[in-house]
């Protein structure tokens, strides 16, 4: 821990840093039939310096996630069923090289090298414990979302030693993890970052799957949300 309370930041896009200022960091993307998609966010990703390794873990997917993922020259995981985001995150940072940690979702559009590097140097130059990416100026719904619930985003930065502190409840949440990630930093005091990825945004579950197939999944989702508010973090 950096400071015994928590100091928590909102802090405009950092400027780009050279690969020895902000040091390796290996970026894990969970994806679960992402294949129209992931290129987006995966190209940006091989041109940040600050960079060093890029993990897809495909999630049971059938749509060839994995393969446009090799395509692109990143490592990719290939689970034979889908275990959820905690188990597809927490399987990508067993395997991964380094202790920094950049956690990106798979459906990101508008994103940039220097959205990619401005949330390393922030976790670099303030030295948080925990730097969260906040939508912004992307698309009016998730701005919104963004704006009064940054605690649901999944672009966050933490070190590979504070993930494994949340390990002990990972088998009991799947989309929670953002939650249970937000949880532990409230009752151990972590200090925090906000960045503005400025342009950023997602496709929305009912844009991918349609109407019917996309609102169950948003459902399950606030579902897995509200189990993990009311999971005990011993």
């Amino acid at each position: 821990m950096n400071q015994p309370s928590p100091a928590r930041g909102d802090t405009g896009l950092a400027p780009t840093l050279a690969a020895e200022q902000v040091g390796p960091a290996s970026a894990i993307i969970p994806a679960y039939n992402e294949a129209t998609r992931i290129g987006a966010v995966l190209r940006p990703l091989c041109q940040a310096d600050c960079i060093a390794e890029i993990i897809v873990v495909d999630d049971g997917s059938t749509d060839g996630t994995a393969e446009v993922a090799r395509r692109l020259g990143v490592e990719v995981i290939s689970l034979a069923r889908n275990v959820g985001k905690a188990a597809a995150l927490d399987e990508g940072v067993r395997l991964a090289h380094h202790d920094i940690l950049l956690f990106l979702d798979a459906d990101l559009v508008g994103l940039r090298p220097e959205h990619i590097e401005g949330l390393i140097g922030v976790y670099q130059q303030k030295h948080p414990d925990m730097v969260i990416g906040v939508f912004r100026n992307g698309r009016l719904n998730t701005d919104i979302s963004q704006t009064y619930a940054p605690y649901l985003s999944g672009q966050r930065v933490i070190s590979r030693a504070l993930w494994n502190r949340l390990k002990r409840v990972l088998g009991r949440l799947d989309f929670g993890v953002e939650m249970a990630l937000t949880k532990l930093s409230f009752k151990e005091n972590w200090t925090e970052e906000r960045v503005k990825l400025r342009g950023v945004t997602h496709v929305m579950k009912e844009e991918k799957r349609g109407f019917s197939q996309g609102l169950r999944a948003r459902l399950k989702m606030y579902g897995d949300i509200i189990r993990s508010v009311f999971t005990r973090l011993d």
